[in-house]
């Protein structure tokens, strides 16, 4: 494989998400609040998933075609519109660290929904946005 673009499927802008760094920056689908806990044990067989329900979104101007999530401090669950196929570096990108966000970084072997955690001023998101970046690993 040449490049990790060639092991993400559903890029929605090659152009724009490919990066000159080797990078390939992941778009958010959508974004989660987490409603009732989930369950973790040791054997594995007592685990339960979170209940979680889609944040509401709203558009900012009538003639947007992408609506926003308003989100207030706490912590989500981002799903993203891409999928991956190999191992890979995932990370923030800049842009959202910058406004206070963020999520972990971590090794993927696919794009997993992911806490992202919201600082308390909040944060505005716009469907597809690019939120995060993954990297190869070397």
């Amino acid at each position: 494989m040449d490049s990790i673009g060639e092991a993400v499927a559903e890029i929605i802008h090659e152009p724009t998400q490919i990066r000159d760094d080797g990078g390939v920056d992941i778009t958010v689908n959508e974004i989660y609040n987490i409603q009732q806990p989930g369950q973790l044990d040791f054997g594995g067989s007592e685990i339960k998933p979170a209940d979680v329900q889609s944040h509401s979104k709203q558009l900012h101007n009538e003639s947007d075609t992408y609506q926003w999530w308003h989100l207030d401090e706490g912590t989500y669950l981002i799903e993203y519109n891409e999928s991956l196929s190999t191992k890979a570096h995932l990370q923030p990108r800049t842009e959202m660290l910058e406004q206070g966000a963020t999520h972990p970084s971590i090794r993927v072997e696919s794009l997993p929904m992911i806490p992202l955690s919201v600082p308390s001023t909040g944060i505005h998101i716009k469907e597809n946005a690019r939120v995060s970046v993954i990297f190869p690993i070397a």
